[in-house]
């Protein structure tokens, strides 16, 4: 038989076997087998295998050995972070070495030289290296049947490890959904609530308090960090409430100068301002039988506010211009990032509006409360990209999972679906099916000596977004605000916290 008929026929039963290992149902049995085939095909006599996933939020890993001691895996699982495994971690290429203890790339690291490694094939785990590590090894130099690693072994391993993925992805994302128990289960059966994904007892105890006052026709306030969701929170409640065939109508308040912030919220009469040609129906008139959702209600200025709280005591409200009342018939949703303690202590905020807008407070969770919840808003916000932009399906890798998850998000949800959206525009422009790290946080120096950690790749990337968001709107604080959905207060925060230079509108320094 010819060595090209061999190998093909080599090939052939690779790819059979592992066809067959694929229909593996427990994560336990898929490693062993797995690391038996590989180990066979490749003439080692020690193998190593580690799958790194998920569940319930926190990092899990799971790993098997075979012909190691028990005392030798220590000592494998030590070389993951220092040793030869970290090498092909890190530059997510194969490692093959016929003497590790004679290779000048090794000889000199500890593990190497304390375990006199000899012949060496490890391999990342798929093409997203964040999946696991394959490690091979011959006890010595000349390897089994008096043969190193030869580079047909190593296609073999390179062939293995990349096939093995999806099939080891398929499980761990099976034991992740199987271990993570759904909190929220017993409110989405009585909640129209598909909007709020995730499964963490925190989202859990948001649909509880919403189950509660959505269906009273009360007022409710909304506390929380910038971007967590109030929004959405809010038109949960209003679907679920009894004038949820009736409109919903929502107004950010701090998008708007208090010069045009009584003329957006009441309406005005023709002539009523100067920029009143014609009369203009406010929203509350737009909300009328339905629900009014005033976001960032603490940017209200003072005489606003007191306004705001005739309209709550009285059930009227005047448009401007007119000395006529006008009735309404409204449920008032507010929100705020503002911690209104603070507020009301500096005279910003008023005491007594405040008592008339909170009934049942709900505090929606920051995303560093809910990183359990993270696996389904990424899929859900790129779903919702792809579909925007009108992009085919894409995936997220797992090693993009773990960047996000280990990532700063001041922004919190707001701020993901905005990178998720840039990202899935860069993986679409590639042609390619997932979206990678580097989709996600692209804004890492070329030139760079020192990589980056993630957090400082976050931050370096919201300073660039929220620069050319400034730019393009020559620092209209207002227009920066409408086009990112953030509260002026929140983009002067991250300007310093960002270190920006304030620059002057209009200015091309």
């Amino acid at each position: 038989m010819s060595d090209e008929l061999h190998r093909l026929q080599r090939e052939r039963d690779l790819y059979f076997r592992l066809l067959t290992l694929g229909t593996a149902e427990t994560l336990d049995a898929f490693l062993e087998e797995a690391l038996a085939l590989v180990c066979e095909l490749a003439g080692a006599d020690q193998g190593y295998l580690e799958l790194r996933g998920e569940v319930s939020g926190e990092q899990e890993t799971w790993r098997i050995a075979l012909g190691f001691s028990d005392a030798e895996v220590d000592d494998v699982q030590t070389t993951l972070s220092t040793g030869i495994m970290a090498e092909a971690l890190s530059s997510g290429q194969t490692v093959v070495t016929p003497a590790a203890f004679l290779d000048p790339r090794f000889k000199s690291r500890g593990s190497v030289k304390l375990g006199k490694i000899a012949a060496v094939v490890c391999a990342p785990i798929g093409t997203d290296a964040g999946l696991g590590v394959l490690y091979l090894h011959s006890s010595t130099a000349s390897g089994k049947d008096g043969q190193a690693f030869s580079e047909s072994d190593r296609e073999r391993v390179e062939i293995f490890a990349r096939h093995v993925a999806p099939f080891a992805d398929r499980l761990l994302t099976r034991r992740e959904r199987d271990n993570t128990a759904d909190a929220t289960l017993p409110y989405r059966d009585t909640l129209r609530a598909d909007m709020l994904v995730g499964k963490s007892p925190v989202l859990a105890e948001v649909l509880k308090q919403i189950s509660l006052v959505a269906p009273l026709d009360v007022n409710v306030l909304l506390t929380g960090p910038t971007g967590s969701g109030k929004s959405l929170v809010a038109r949960v409640i209003h679907d679920n409430g009894p004038r949820s065939t009736a409109p919903f109508v929502e107004l950010n308040c701090a998008t708007l100068s208090s010069e045009l912030i009584e003329n957006e919220l009441f309406g005005a009469h023709a002539g009523a301002h100067s920029t009143a040609s014609h009369a203009s129906q406010g929203k509350v008139r737009a909300a009328e039988g339905g629900t009014l959702f005033l976001d960032e209600i603490a940017e209200l200025p003072l005489e606003s506010q007191a306004k705001i709280l005739h309209l709550l005591q009285t059930r009227q409200y005047f448009p401007l211009g007119s000395n006529q009342p006008v009735p309404a018939n409204i449920r008032l949703i507010s929100a705020t990032n503002t911690p209104i303690s603070e507020a009301m202590r500096d005279g910003r905020f008023r005491e007594d509006l405040f008592y008339r807008l909170q009934f049942l407070p709900i505090a929606p969770p920051a995303l560093t409360e809910r990183l359990s919840d993270l696996p389904a808003l990424c899929d859900q916000l790129i779903e919702r990209a792809c579909r925007q932009h009108g992009l085919r399906r894409l995936g997220i890798s797992r090693s993009a999972r773990n960047a996000i998850r280990v990532a700063e998000w001041p922004g919190n949800v707001r701020q993901l679906a905005h990178a998720l959206e840039a990202a899935a525009i860069r993986a679409g422009s590639e042609s390619l099916q997932e979206i990678k790290p580097e989709h996600v946080f692209p804004s890492v120096p070329a030139n760079s000596t020192r990589k980056l950690t993630w957090g400082e790749a976050t931050r370096d990337f919201q300073r660039h977004f929220l620069l050319e968001a400034l730019d393009h709107s020559e620092w209209n604080m207002s227009e920066v605000s409408r086009n990112l959905d953030l509260a002026r207060s929140h983009i002067y925060s991250l300007i310093n916290s960002l270190e920006i230079k304030l620059r002057p509108r209009g200015s091309d320094s």
